[in-house]
């Protein structure tokens, strides 16, 4: 999904489970039908939960350098924003875009998958391969 240049802002009343308190600017049209599909699919922003300079949240700023937005963010499911180490911008990546790279760090505790005991032996039905072998009716050359 990409191209929205919803603005989610500051103000997260009303969306708290879903956008934290560190967000930047103010929330446009697309930021609230953004937090709306974000609520209905039990998602959260990651780039508005953790407290970063304001230089490390705006991805897009204008060529002047007056304005700055917070228009890309990286959602996951509400499920696991415990595993969400930190959002920020990575201004030195070169990318094509006006937009700078969002990056997220996730910390994952991957469990081994452990077999319990020897597999059963598999049977084939061979019948119709002896049938074919031990054939009363051999070929006559």
């Amino acid at each position: 999904m990409g191209g929205l240049s919803a603005k989610v802002g500051i103000d997260n009343t009303g969306y708290e489970d879903i956008i934290g308190q560190h967000g930047l600017g103010e929330r446009n049209e697309n930021g609230e039908r953004f937090a709306n599909l974000c609520g209905f699919n039990k998602l959260v922003m990651g780039g508005t939960i953790f407290p970063h300079k304001r230089i490390h949240k705006a991805t897009c700023i204008s060529p002047d350098h007056t304005t700055e937005n917070q228009i890309d963010h990286i959602c996951i499911n509400k499920k696991f924003r415990r595993t969400i180490e930190t959002v920020r911008i990575r201004r030195g990546a070169d990318i094509t875009s006006d937009n700078h790279l969002v990056v997220a760090n996730l910390k994952l505790k991957l469990k081994k998958n452990w077999t319990s005991g020897q597999t059963a032996p598999q049977r084939f039905k061979t019948d119709f391969f002896d049938m074919l072998t031990n054939s009363t009716n051999p070929r006559q050359h």
